[in-house]
Parts: C-alpha cells; sequence; structure tokens
C-alpha cells in the first residue's frame, strides 16, 4: 500500500509537476508578481487544494517584505450581526495604519479552492467561527502565520488566541427567564449553523434550563434557524403548514436575525407576539429595539469583540503574545417581545 505524503512535505515541484506547468509559473502565480492565465490560476488552485500545499515561499515573504494588509475571513456577510464585528476590526486596522481585506470563505468538503487570503497576501488573519477547519489552522501555525481567532477557540494544544463570548449562561438565563417569570412550558428552539460554537453552546444551555425545571427535552422542538432570518422563517413556515400537532408558547430564536424571521412568520400566520407566543433571540443588533414588538434578546460586546481581537493579531505580529483565550461576557436586555411590559 502507498502512503500520501504528509502536506508539509509538498514541495513546489510537486504541485509544478501535478500541474503540469514549470516550477517558476508556480512561483509567479504565489507571488502573484507577473500575471498568469485565467485556466493556469485555476489548475494551480486545484492542485494546491488537492495536494493541501502551504506556499513556504510566501511565509518567507513575510520576514522581509510585509503587505501592512489584515485578512478576516468570514463565513457570510448575509445579516447585520457583522457591521459591528467590522466595526470594531477597523477602527484597529486603521489605528495601525494598515489595510483590511475581507473575504467569505466556508472550509467543507464541497470546498475545492484554497481560502482567497492568507499568507500570500496579508499578514495576518482574523478567522471567524468556522470559515476555516482544524486541519487549515494547523498547517498555518505551522508554517508560523499569525492568525487570531473570532467566535470559536482553537483546537487542543494549539497556541492560538481566540475572542469569543459566553453563550451557555445568557442562553440558559434568558430561557429559565420564559419558564419562571412567563409560565412558558413549550419553547421551540431554533438551532444555529453546525459546527459553530455560538450554535452549539446556547443549545446546550436550552437543554440545562429546561432539565433545571423538569421540562423534558423534545426533539420536535428543535428547527433549523441557521442564524439567518430568511432561514428561520421558511424553516418556522414549513414547520406552521405541514399539518403537525405540535403546539408552543415561546421560542427562542438563535439568534436576533432569526428572531425577525420568527417573528414574520408567526405574525403572517395569525400569531400575536407575545400574547400568543413569545420569542427572543440573541446578540442585540441594532434594530432589535425597534422591531414589533422589541426584542427581548441577549447583549453580545460584538464591536469589542471584533477590537480584542485585532488588538490581540497586531500584539501576535509583534511577538509579544503566543495564545490565549479571551471570553467577553453577555447580558439580557428585556423588551416586550417576552411578555414583559419592559
Amino acid at each position: 500500500m502507498t502512503m500520501s505524503r504528509r502536506p508539509s512535505s509538498i514541495t513546489i515541484r510537486d504541485v509544478a509537476k501535478k500541474a503540469g506547468v514549470s516550477v517558476a509559473t508556480v512561483s509567479r502565480y504565489i507571488n502573484r508578481n507577473t500575471p498568469v492565465s485565467p485556466e493556469v490560476s485555476e489548475r494551480l488552485n486545484q492542485v494546491m487544494s488537492e495536494l493541501k500545499y502551504v506556499p513556504h515561499a510566501a511565509a518567507r515573504q513575510l520576514a522581509s517584505r510585509k503587505t501592512h494588509v489584515i485578512g478576516l475571513l468570514l463565513t457570510n456577510m448575509h445579516n447585520d450581526f457583522f457591521a459591528p464585528l467590522l466595526n470594531g476590526i477597523e477602527q484597529v486596522v486603521r489605528d495601525k495604519g494598515y489595510n483590511l481585506l475581507v473575504a467569505t470563505y466556508r472550509a467543507d468538503g464541497q470546498n475545492a479552492s484554497p481560502p482567497p487570503i492568507g499568507p500570500y497576501n496579508t499578514d495576518g488573519l482574523l478567522v471567524f467561527a468556522d470559515s476555516l477547519q482544524d486541519e487549515d489552522l494547523i498547517e498555518l501555525n505551522t508554517n508560523g502565520f499569525p492568525m487570531v481567532l473570532i467566535h470559536r477557540t482553537p483546537p487542543v494544544s494549539l497556541p492560538v488566541p481566540s475572542v469569543t463570548i459566553e453563550n451557555k449562561t445568557a442562553t440558559y438565563n434568558l430561557v429559565n427567564h420564559l419558564i419562571a417569570e412567563h409560565m412558558k412550558k413549550r419553547i421551540l428552539f431554533m438551532r444555529g449553523p453546525d459546527h459553530q460554537e455560538d450554535s452549539y453552546w446556547r443549545e446546550s444551555g436550552y437543554k440545562s434550563a429546561l432539565d433545571a425545571n423538569g421540562i423534558p427535552f423534545d426533539d420536535d422542538l428543535v428547527l433549523e434557524g441557521d442564524f439567518e432570518r430568511e432561514v428561520a422563517y421558511e424553516s418556522l413556515n414549513h414547520f406552521l403548514e405541514n399539518g403537525k400537532q405540535v403546539t408552543f408558547d415561546a421560542v427562542f430564536a438563535g439568534d436576533d436575525d432569526a428572531a425577525i424571521g420568527v417573528i414574520n412568520s408567526l405574525q403572517e400566520h395569525g400569531y400575536r407576539v407575545p400574547e400568543d407566543i413569545a420569542v427572543v433571540g440573541f446578540d442585540d443588533l441594532r434594530l432589535s429595539a425597534f422591531l414589533t414588538p422589541p426584542l427581548t434578546t441577549v447583549r453580545a460586546p460584538t464591536e469589542e469583540v471584533g477590537r480584542i481581537a485585532t488588538e490581540r493579531l497586531f500584539s501576535l505580529l509583534n511577538k509579544e503574545i503566543s495564545g490565549g483565550s479571551v471570553l467577553l461576557p453577555t447580558e439580557i436586555i428585556i423588551r416586550r417581545s417576552c411578555g414583559c411590559t419592559a
């Protein structure tokens, strides 16, 4: 049986041979110093992804010729959550005299292309949630590339700084508020994206609150919300229209963006919020206080997350830190959507 070579042992010559081009062509593509045809670029992208090749030449270039660019890798920019995050990041980047390069990317089995930003066009990277897999983070760290994780913790034993928020206790307290203050017993939970830590800990807090109050967990009361209003809207529409006889008296919407979709769906189906069904969210987006009714939620320090993560990345660039996680506190904001008269 032939064993495959470790990604770290793959060289530029391996890439050139598999792509059917010269080593010089691969070098030009990596360093972006002269144009390469779109066809060759696409082929090299594919080969580098298949071989999991990390261009060491680019890493060496960082030591001698800085780009003065910081990269931010996001899974998407579909909702209002990212505006304060970007504000916090951009303030620090601007103060440091750098530029910010933002790209969307989701590392999974379906994505054959390498990330659009990294060692070859930035000095360091801010990585949001699950935009890169653990294997990608390990490879970048092995090659000495500076990065800070946002809204996720690093793989075990990987000395990469991270900045995230407290999810579980806040969710527990908010769900407990629905139960203790408003006598809710059938609380629908809109699950966030798979493989995201925020989603995992919020669901854990929801289950813990049910358990603490002697309410059995019901899988029929868990829907996919994906932290997006359109997904939550369609998911709840399907739930309400498929004839399933499942009653509920409240919704934990996963986040505020999903809560908007939930409220729209409920109101279109003739339900009053909160008189018939209470709705709560998470994040406290700028518009959450202006919804009808105003949304009870968890206030997350999203702008501060962006600021602290960026400051830590610059500390990493200056060799002042090597790792460590920051967990920022959150707080419950009571408004009318839960049934309170605040």
